[in-house]
């Protein structure tokens, strides 16, 4: 199903988000449990031999939606390394992303009026501490430009001028689109790892 998104954009680069989301969202619901499982680990241990993991003492994480690549092994293998795991928890007022530290899935965790797990309590870790950052994506393109789902937030985040870690998209590779279409306040992500490949953007 992915790939017939993928052909699509190759053969109608005028295709709209709005409609490239929705097909991306319907093919991502297709794809069964156990596979999406499989695949997800496949691309964790695909982020664990990144130089900029092994060198990260804080890593943002995000929390999966069902249908989206699990982030559970990332987040165990950072406590296992020792490294600080951050979430982000949505500020709807202030239209921004706040990474909370968590040190609990189960404790620190609940979910918001949206259905995002997100964290329940704590202070917003300082966004030039923080070295890596996983970003999800309904889609990816060979030049690190992200389709998000609509809102803005992780645009807004990687734009915050304190912000010097380094921006790695989570993906399928599936989800590797020829390019996407892109405007002034999207934000390109430094790679992009899915479960067969590393793709990096800048030096």
């Amino acid at each position: 199903m992915l790939a017939l998104v993928d052909a699509a954009v190759s053969a109608d680069p005028t295709i709209v988000k709005p409609e490239l989301r929705q097909r991306l969202r319907t093919a991502l619901a297709g794809i069964e449990s156990d596979d999406l499982a499989g695949r997800s680990l496949r691309a964790a241990h695909h982020v664990f031999e990144l130089p900029e993991y092994i060198r990260a003492e804080s890593v943002m994480v995000f929390l999966s939606l069902p249908h989206e690549v699990d982030t559970t092994p990332i987040v165990l293998r950072c406590w296992q390394d020792g490294k600080r795991v951050l979430a982000p928890k949505v500020s709807w007022n202030q239209r921004r992303m706040l990474p909370v530290e968590i040190r609990s899935l189960t404790d620190d965790l609940a979910a918001s009026n949206m259905g995002i797990r997100e964290p329940v309590a704590g202070l917003p870790f300082p966004v030039d501490s923080i070295d890596l950052v996983i970003v999800p994506g309904l889609g990816f393109d060979e030049y690190g430009n992200r389709l998000g789902r609509g809102r803005g937030f992780y645009d807004r985040f990687l734009a915050h001028p304190g912000f010097r870690g380094v921006a790695c998209g989570l993906g399928l590779q599936t989800q590797m689109l020829p390019r996407l279409p892109h405007g002034p306040l999207d934000r390109r992500v430094d790679l992009v790892v899915t479960e067969e490949n590393v793709y990096r953007f800048r030096p």
